[in-house]
């Protein structure tokens, strides 16, 4: 599918991530948004480049579209608010099973009591 030149844009730039909102024009001249998002890899050479998707979304899918849009965002923020959890924004962030696993690893014996063996000692 050839698509034609932007009617409209707008670009979100979030982190490593760009996402591009544009409104392009079908052959009948009627209307539809791609929504891609961009994100950047970096090669160890130093090298780098960007894998895309996009999302094809017409006038007929909008209001389905937008109504769970509204309701997934809304779940997210209802149940965890705005503030960022992570470990790439948060200095201080522990994830729960590393917790679970100094827990276990206290629970397990030292190694400081057991002896090294060497086979050649049997």
């Amino acid at each position: 599918m050839l698509e034609k030149e932007e009617i409209f844009s707008k670009v979100l730039r979030a982190g490593r991530r760009t996402y591009f909102f544009d409104v392009r024009a079908t052959k009948a001249d009627d209307y539809y948004i791609t929504i891609t998002e961009s994100k950047k890899f970096t090669e160890v050479d130093g090298s780098f480049h960007f894998k895309k998707h996009k999302i094809y979304l017409y006038k007929e899918d909008f209001a389905a579209f937008t109504e769970i849009l509204e309701e997934m965002t809304s779940y997210v923020l209802n149940h965890k608010g705005e503030e960022v959890i992570s470990e790439r924004h948060q200095k201080d962030f522990k994830k729960e099973y590393a917790n679970e696993k100094e827990e276990e690893e206290l629970a397990l014996p030292s190694t400081s009591s057991f002896t090294d063996i060497d086979f050649d000692d049997i």
